[in-house]
């Protein structure tokens, strides 16, 4: 498992990909949630989720084809995508519902495990779930 991991490039890289996909879809989720934010009559609120949805589309494709360049049908993998951000998304509102309003700690406690826990969990499930059927289809370099 690990010489395939060593002699497969993409396969070492694949952290490196994920996190600049990652950076990539946050800074687009910010910069248009700003822009919505500020530019269209709506509520901050609905124009944070619009730019959040339209950030997942740009995650999903940088993931499906540079992250882990899966061959995988869309329609497998985009609706098991889908269920992963909004899990990610709940996540996002349970922890600090939990331990800052519940639990009274302060509000950074609850966003540094988030930022830290939906990443980890984010890359194993889309390694191994999303996309790993085609990841471990023949020819696949499969870690």
């Amino acid at each position: 498992m690990y010489a395939a991991a060593v002699s497969d490039p993409l396969a070492s890289r694949r952290p490196v990909r994920f996190l600049v996909t990652g950076i990539g879809a946050t800074l687009l989720y910010a910069l248009l949630a700003a822009a919505f934010s500020a530019a269209m009559p709506m509520k901050t609120a609905l124009g944070s989720v619009l730019a959040y949805a339209l950030a997942a589309a740009f995650s999903y494709a940088g993931h499906k084809y540079f992250t882990f360049v899966s061959s995988g049908a869309h329609r497998f993998e985009a609706p098991r995508f889908a269920v992963l951000t909004l899990i990610g998304l709940a996540t996002s509102f349970a922890l600090p519902a939990v331990l800052s309003e519940g639990l009274g700690l302060p509000a950074q406690v609850p966003i540094a495990l988030t930022c830290l826990f939906v990443p980890l969990v984010n890359y194993v499930v889309l390694r191994h779930w999303v996309f790993g059927k085609a990841l471990a289809g023949p020819g696949s370099s499969a870690e």
